[in-house]
């Protein structure tokens, strides 16, 4: 396969777990090219993502190093042979290539959840509401580009449709919910929308009061998304210079342990509903 010269974070976790699973068997690349019929580079090149590895060298490698999870290594496998195109991939060289990461991991994901404090979930914001959140960067994004996160954003719902239906939970804090982005008439059509979509079957909401008090990972907006196995976990955070992911056990651990609190103490799904409902009343 030849090299790539743009690399997705999917291609990099990928890779990354051709490098787990060789040095957790203690096998040294020089005996996993030779084992593969390939050289020391590009054994290299594979576990950064800038190549791809067939599905027979997979195997070969999985079954090698010792890898008996089946499903771990069928997973893998479709990580690695060729896909669709996704509709993200329109807005390639136009769009940081951060967002369209994002929009396939949640395509990939087998669960998402997400935590948000400032705003409500980039999930379900309407065209007014996106608008207003993605006009507020600095320095200032020109109309197009703002126009073309907002598609962008509006589309990523496409996950939450009928045709794919993924399983969401979100943790939204009460402090987002009173946030007046785009004015007061935009916020209350927000939280209208988001009410109406936690009532379909596979979505729920839940909203953290303020009486909550302190909160794990205040002021951090977090998307956990499960993988189709549990090794293929991925924790996506929001910061000012673009997204990071993370799929460390020990960083997955930690953010496992922040929604554990969420489920704890947010209010109930019914509750929340009533709760937003009242405070697009008060808009």
């Amino acid at each position: 396969m030849p090299p790539r010269t743009v690399l997705t974070e999917r291609q990099k976790r990928l890779g990354s777990e051709l490098r787990r699973i060789r040095t957790s068997a203690g096998m040294s690349a020089e005996y996993a090219a030779g084992l593969l019929g390939v050289d020391r580079g590009k054994i290299s090149n594979m576990e950064s993502g800038v190549r791809g590895i067939s599905a027979e060298r997979l195997r070969t490698l999985a079954c090698n190093c010792g890898c008996t999870d089946e499903r771990y290594t069928d997973a893998l496998v479709a990580m690695a042979e060729k896909q669709e195109r996704g509709w993200w991939e329109e807005y390639r060289g136009t769009l940081p290539p951060g967002m369209l990461d994002i929009a396939e991991l949640e395509w990939h994901a087998k669960r998402l959840l997400t935590i948000q404090t400032v705003h409500v979930p980039g999930l379900f914001h309407t065209e007014d509401y996106a608008r207003a959140v993605c006009s507020a960067f600095l320095p200032p994004l020109s109309r197009l580009e703002v126009e073309l996160r907002v598609n962008h954003r509006i589309e990523r719902q496409r996950v939450l449709n009928e045709e794919i239906a993924r399983p969401y939970v979100g943790y939204v804090h009460e402090a987002a919910l009173r946030m007046h982005f785009g004015g007061p008439k935009a916020a209350r059509a927000q939280l209208d929308y988001l009410c109406a979509q936690s009532e379909r079957e596979h979505i729920t909401v839940r909203v953290i009061p303020v009486e909550c008090g302190i909160f794990p990972g205040a002021g951090q907006a977090m998307l956990y998304a499960e993988g189709v196995v549990p090794q293929l976990d991925t924790v996506q955070l929001d910061s000012a210079h673009g997204p990071e992911f993370t799929h460390a056990e020990a960083q997955l651990a930690k953010y496992r342990a922040h929604l554990d609190w969420m489920t704890e103490n947010a209010l109930t799904p019914e509750e929340s509903r009533d709760f937003i409902h009242a405070v697009a009343r008060q808009l």
